[in-house]
């Protein structure tokens, strides 16, 4: 290359230098683009190539081709095709690549495989973050864990630097990224094997099957390369807990085709047989006890045995007459006999509703039968709360409350202190609610009642009471045949506001009210000294003074015009027997 520079430069030679120039100016060179140029010199570090158009030579290391075996092949004139990544360095030199040309070269390949969905061979060559590394024609694409196989795999040693097909998903030309799937070719495989052997099946085939996987769900079935799922419900005409209870893995088992839809074929083994519910079910009334066997005990209920193909549910409060949501395991085992009750068969649905209370007599019934309301019972007190006392019942294993109203006519705040846990009192049975499982009892019921003493009397009645406590908001009263204090509001004191004091009353003074309310039904009575003075002042002025004169004089001046006109009616009797 010196020798035709230096001839170039010589005057003889200038017309062909003048066309030579004129030759390379119609070369296009640039970078970033594949080009064409021939080897003039291999030194043992670095291969000199010129390339057309560029005032001077590039160099490829040596290491380079031989990374790529393609040092042994080269020789000196040899044509090769480089990437030109820079026309002038830092030093003024070329920078060419051929590990980068044929990254280029193959990367348009695949883009045109990626278009046209095309397989490509590939190597795995390691592992890193998500996935591995695939190596595909002399160019490095990512392989997503998820896109190895079908199944996920516990090992892929087997896999790795072997070839391998993939099929390209998704491409960046500008990041020089690659995405590639091994599953997509598995899958692609198995549907076109999956298609052939879905054609030898259809509806209603009796098929053999090996066990390949059990679930809760169901069994996973092996139908000569096929694969087909036996649904829990379709196992057995009896309830099974779980598929390991009658299967294992490898086990051979017949079974019916009863659908096939979107590749999926569903088999049965239940229908291999006659349904047992419809052929014994006549055998058994509602309303009937038999003889049941505990087959599965659930959180909800229990599952009864009451025939060889009859199972039915006993829900968790068809259990007890006394608890609703009692344990069920804590009342049966596993195989244990019991008499339980046929409540409801519904044909369409296939279901049996069973009762074990029902089998046995409700003691709320029995206690009802025995005791009504109204009855005196022996009690045992099991818990004190604030409102009242819970007890249990002699004979009979009910519970029921004695409200702390029902203690005591007086109603203290103590009350509930007078009594201790354990202790045995009677009681007098006030309602009995078998269905709310509602037991109401009380004390003072069986005491005698101080409102008997109203019996007969009516509001407006006249009373005689003792003042037993003075408050701020009135007076505490208590009629001497009574037991039950009641209070005189502030209000109902006086006619005049100014006698609406509690001072005016003592400890012990005996004062008469009038009855303003009574309700023995209702148990309320209210007293009231007001309205006594006013029924007074009526009468009053009925008889010594006329309604107009009544009417025109307000309550507070009414006792000094009584007093007044007491006064004329006694001063005209003394001068009539002065004129005597």
């Amino acid at each position: 290359m010196e020798k035709i520079y230096k001839d170039l430069s010589s005057e003889k030679n200038k017309e062909f230098a003048k066309l030579l120039s004129n030759q390379f100016s119609k070369t296009k060179i640039e970078e970033g683009k594949l080009t064409t140029g021939k080897v003039t010199k291999i030194s043992e570090k670095l291969i000199f190539v010129y390339i057309p158009g560029c005032r001077a030579e590039g160099t490829i290391d040596v290491n380079e081709l031989k990374l790529l075996k393609e040092f042994d092949n080269l020789e000196v004139g040899s044509d090769i095709t480089v990437l030109l990544e820079k026309l002038e360095n830092r030093d003024g030199d070329i920078v060419i690549s051929r590990e980068k040309a044929l990254r280029f070269t193959n990367f348009e390949k695949l883009e045109k495989a990626f278009a046209k969905k095309e397989i490509v061979e590939g190597k795995i060559i390691s592992r890193v973050k998500g996935g591995f590394v695939v190596e595909v024609m002399s160019t490095l694409a990512f392989l997503p864990g998820s896109q190895i196989d079908i199944k996920p795999l516990k090992n892929i040693d087997h896999l790795f630097k072997t070839n391998e097909k993939f099929l390209i998903i998704k491409i960046d030309k500008q990041r020089q990224n690659i995405c590639v799937s091994r599953r997509a070719i598995l899958e692609q495989t198995r549907n076109e094997h999956k298609d052939q052997l879905l054609s030898r099946f259809k509806v209603g085939d009796i098929v053999e099957g090996t066990v390949k996987g059990i679930t809760a769900y169901g069994i996973f079935f092996d139908l000569d390369g096929y694969d087909s799922l036996t649904h829990i419900n379709h196992v057995s005409w009896s309830r099974i807990g779980h598929p390991e209870e009658l299967f294992s893995i490898g086990q051979k088992q017949t079974l019916k085709i009863i659908s096939i839809q979107d590749g999926k074929i569903s088999t049965s083994i239940k229908e291999l047989t006659p349904d047992p519910f419809e052929a014994e079910i006549n055998n058994y009334k509602v309303g009937n006890i038999y003889d049941g066997i505990v087959k599965k005990i659930t959180d909800y209920g229990v599952f009864f045995s009451i025939g060889e193909k009859i199972e039915g549910l006993c829900h968790s409060s068809e259990l007890s007459h006394l608890k609703k949501n009692v344990s069920a395991k804590k009342l049966f085992s596993i195989s244990q006999k019991v008499k339980v009750k046929v409540k409801e068969i519904d044909i369409e649905k296939r279901r049996v509703s069973l009762s074990y209370k029902d089998t046995t007599e409700n003691p709320w019934e029995k206690f009802k039968k025995e005791h009504g309301e109204g009855s005196t019972i022996k009690v045992k007190i099991k818990n004190i709360a604030e409102f009242g006392l819970f007890v249990t019942i002699n004979n009979f294993p009910l519970e029921g409350l004695i409200h702390k109203n029902d203690l005591s006519y007086q109603e203290k705040n103590d009350d509930l202190t007078k009594f201790n846990k354990n202790d045995e009192i009677s009681a007098k049975v006030l309602e009995i609610d078998s269905e709310k499982e509602k037991l109401r009892l009380g004390l003072k019921q069986l005491l005698p009642d101080p409102l008997d003493y109203f019996q007969g009397k009516k509001a407006g009645e006249i009373l005689t009471v003792i003042v037993k406590e003075t408050l701020e908001n009135g007076i505490k009263v208590s009629p001497p045949a009574c037991s039950v204090n009641f209070l005189i509001k502030k209000s109902q004191i006086a006619v005049d506001k100014e006698d609406q004091r509690v001072n005016r009353f003592n400890k012990g003074d005996k004062i008469d009210c009038m009855i303003q309310e009574l309700s023995l039904v209702d148990r309320k009575v209210s007293l009231s000294i007001k309205m006594l003075e006013v029924e007074q002042n009526k009468q009053a002025i009925k008889k010594y003074g006329s309604v107009d004169s009544g009417k025109s004089l307000p309550f507070a001046n009414l006792s000094g015009v009584l007093k007044k006109k007491i006064s004329n009616a006694l001063g005209k009797k003394t001068k009539k027997k002065t004129e005597k």
